[in-house]
């Protein structure tokens, strides 16, 4: 069974910086502590250091990768904007989306003294992740939103909008998204499709099935960052979607003939 994500969630750890990707379910909002995080969501790069506050939209692809201080530990605490939450709340106050802006995947906020306080507020939360403790937990996330509203009313239509992704050009969505190494029924999701349907759009337009062609993208994408962009090939690997560094090389020779590491 799939675990619920924490509604407040620290993350904490001293032993090396991480690189990795996620599917942005939730709007998640997260005060970095110590440390900093870099991500990438196909369009926009975005770095974000000690003291700096953001907001995660859903339904977003987002690269990232954490960097440790020169001394201490990584830091940051996250507040889940659950669905749920947010239709409660849409319906207890009345508010409603009135568009549905696009732009990048994660919003940097001002830090206010109000956003400082609440945080400050949640270091008590670390431990009440436990069963028995969800009414106060609901609480600080309806206080999270009415903080958001406040200090950025303009969020209103980020927050309400409850709209499933609609039907998106796929060639354009998928030529940007190729290195996101996600299940294909998350690429169909995101375009507004079944994944019967999306597999089938796929080939009329690519003339490959899904699979084979983002293998052959990635691998053309990392023959170009190894070649013209000096990449190594355990760095580029990674950049462009492969989970295994060997499963990577043997694909990588296999369509070029030569090992990565020949290049």
């Amino acid at each position: 069974m799939i675990q619920p994500r924490p509604q407040i969630l620290y993350s904490c750890y001293f032993a090396a910086s991480r690189e990795g990707e996620q599917f942005v379910s939730e709007h998640i909002l997260s005060y970095q502590l110590a440390g900093a995080i870099v991500t990438n969501d196909g369009d926009n790069a975005q770095t974000f250091g000690e003291g700096s506050l953001r907001l995660h939209k859903r339904n977003r692809l987002v690269k990232f990768s954490k960097q440790l201080p020169a001394q201490g530990q990584f830091k940051s605490v996250s507040v889940t904007l659950d669905q749920e939450a947010l239709r409660r709340f849409s319906l207890e106050y009345g508010y409603h989306a009135e568009k549905h802006p696009a732009g990048a995947a994660i919003v940097e906020l001002p830090l206010t003294p109000f956003y400082k306080s609440y945080f400050d507020s949640l270091q008590p939360y670390e431990q009440l992740a436990e069963p028995g403790n969800e009414a106060l937990l609901a609480l600080k996330v309806h206080e999270a939103i009415m903080l958001l509203l406040k200090s950025n009313p303009e969020l209103k239509d980020v927050l309400f909008d409850f709209a499933e992704p609609g039907k998106l050009d796929l060639e354009a969505f998928m030529n940007r998204n190729f290195h996101f190494n996600v299940q294909l029924r998350r690429f169909a999701y995101l375009t507004g499709r079944s994944l019967a349907t999306f597999k089938r759009d796929f080939e009329k337009i690519f003339h490959l099935p899904p699979s084979r062609w983002l293998q052959q993208r990635r691998l053309q994408e990392a023959h170009y960052l190894i070649k013209e962009k000096g990449k190594a090939p355990s760095e580029a690997y990674l950049e462009v979607g492969f989970e295994d560094l060997s499963h990577f090389s043997f694909a990588f020779k296999k369509m070029y003939g030569v090992a990565p590491s020949r290049i």
